[in-house]
């Protein structure tokens, strides 16, 4: 897994040097949204294709493993480019805080014009990939993986839902909002994919259930 990790690191770091070149920080104003993940019928295959196992413990877990917000450009770090993607007709001041704009939670279904009401979710959370398999990682690695722009990782979203989440798989907590629930456990699998995270049996099943239905 560490040579093909590495690589899918060192084009990570590049694919953020090009985008933050060509102006991504400088998008249209309009809604945008977190990078679409596979389709379901592909969400199924990488679903099937993960290892199953129980999860592993959280002992010697925190944050700070995970190094974020990182700087993304200039004096933007990671939360402020997530909020300004997410939202419709984002200002920002010259420190490149999200002063006004309006934001629609997926996860729940509620819009929000003050961006402190927002939370940026890591969609598999740092602590379920710590015990999934990120815990023999590099703090580099965690790095790239906390603040990943490409997959389908990084999304804004209303902040006591978000902390309602916590840590939790699907098997634990899905978005309240069912009209995005396909989308969720589509997001997830990519990400746990990518990562070649594991999953337990319980977070399987609740994820072939909502993929099934999609």
């Amino acid at each position: 897994m560490s040579g093909v990790y590495a690589r899918r690191i060192a084009v990570l770091a590049a694919s953020a040097a090009l985008a933050a070149s060509t102006g991504l920080l400088n998008a249209p104003g309009a809604q945008a949204a977190m990078p679409t993940p596979v389709a379901a019928s592909t969400a199924r295959t990488y679903l099937s294709q993960l290892t199953v196992q129980a999860e592993g413990s959280s002992s010697g877990y925190s944050r700070a493993k995970f190094p974020h917000w990182i700087t993304q450009s200039g004096t933007c770090n990671t939360r402020e480019v997530v909020l300004k993607r997410d939202g419709t007709n984002v200002t920002q001041d010259s420190s490149c805080a999200a002063v006004s704009g309006s934001w629609y939670s997926e996860y729940d279904g509620a819009t929000w014009t003050a961006a402190s009401d927002l939370d940026i979710d890591h969609m598999v959370p740092l602590a379920e990939a710590w015990r999934s398999g990120a815990s023999s990682w590099t703090t580099a690695q965690r790095q790239a993986y906390a603040n990943d722009l490409t997959r389908p990782q990084l999304i804004a979203v209303t902040d006591n839902v978000n902390q309602s989440k916590g840590d939790k798989d699907p098997a634990k907590w899905l978005p309240s909002r069912t009209a995005y629930q396909c989308t969720y456990a589509r997001a997830w699998v990519h990400v746990k994919h990518y990562y070649d995270l594991t999953v337990d049996s319980a977070e399987k099943s609740a994820l072939q259930s909502v993929l099934n239905g999609c």
